[in-house]
């Protein structure tokens, strides 16, 4: 069976170029703005606090032992330790912050270490990463998961190592981490996104029909019937727990895979257009130039080869 967490995950082409161990001594505080770049912690010893800022508003997380937490989308962070609240945007910060080897010390060297973590940010390479990232929570918190703080641990190990093959290994191993971590949030209450439609057992039919065969002329009658919903019933629970209609979804869905399919070789515009969903070129190009904001023949010159049809 298609599985859509695995699919986005997938084409978003996650590696880790970066990664460290922060030590820290209370009390402590920082700060820091992020510029596109999805940011992790998991947390080996003690615990900290995680502000998270959005648009909306901001959230505050606390974090234990065996924690691990996810933003996947670039925006600004703070984190404290337990016995303060992480600063605002407006708020100083005058925590002593030195490196050492393989990452920092925070806070007074002079005190005993409270927290110890392993943080780092990974880099999504796909050139859809923004809409595919928008399919998933604004942020994700694990409890209780050691598998988690393992696969981070490895992730870490292996960034710092020279062994043969390491960048194909530390992709590998971020892509199962962050399937682990999707998957371990999917049954909780998380913000509008692809895990919180996926948790949802009739919305996850229609999402996996969805995945299966883009290429199936849908419409919301028969996405509603794939659900056993009633049309307004399924576009109201499918909007509110996805985030966006199911029709767009759908087109977000088939223009990402266009996307991906416009950058291999030897493929064709005629058959590109069938996979997903058109039933011509003509068809397939307005929708593609609507939705990218520039025709499919040139994006796929720009991105690789294409033979023509």
């Amino acid at each position: 069976m298609i599985d859509p967490l695995a699919e986005v995950v997938s084409l978003l082409q996650p590696s880790a170029p970066f990664s460290k161990r922060v030590v820290a001594s209370a009390p402590w505080a920082v700060r820091r703005s992020e510029t596109g770049r999805p940011f992790y912690f998991a947390v080996l010893e003690g615990g900290c606090r995680l502000r998270i800022d959005s648009p909306s508003g901001s959230e505050t997380l606390t974090l234990n032992e065996g924690d691990f937490a996810l933003i996947p989308s670039a925006r600004a962070f703070s984190t404290s330790s337990l016995d303060r609240q992480p600063p605002g945007d407006d708020e100083p910060v005058d925590t002593v912050i030195a490196p050492v080897p393989d990452g920092a010390r925070v806070g007074d060297p002079a005190r005993p270490v409270t927290t110890r973590m392993l943080v780092g940010h990974c880099v999504f390479a796909s050139s859809d990463a923004a809409l595919l990232v928008s399919l998933l929570p604004g942020w994700i918190h694990v409890q209780g998961e050691p598998r988690l703080s393992t696969l981070v641990q490895l992730v870490g190990d292996e960034s710092r190592s020279d062994r043969p093959a390491r960048d194909i290994v530390m992709a590998r191993l971020l892509e199962v981490l962050l399937i682990e971590a999707l998957r371990s949030t999917a049954s909780a209450s998380t913000s509008a996104s692809l895990v919180r439609g996926l948790s949802d057992p009739r919305l996850a039919l229609a999402l996996r029909r969805m995945h299966q065969q883009p290429s199936m002329p849908w419409t919301m009658a028969q996405l509603a019937s794939e659900a056993a919903m009633s049309r307004s019933a399924f576009f109201q629970r499918f909007s509110d727990a996805v985030g966006m209609a199911p029709m767009t979804y759908l087109l977000a869905w088939r223009m990402a895979l266009a996307k991906q399919l416009l950058r291999q070789p030897n493929a064709t515009m005629a058959d590109i257009a069938e996979r997903v969903g058109y039933s011509s070129v003509s068809t397939f190009g307005v929708a593609f130039t609507r939705h990218v904001g520039m025709p499919p023949g040139r994006y796929a010159r720009e991105e690789g080869e294409l033979r023509p049809a």
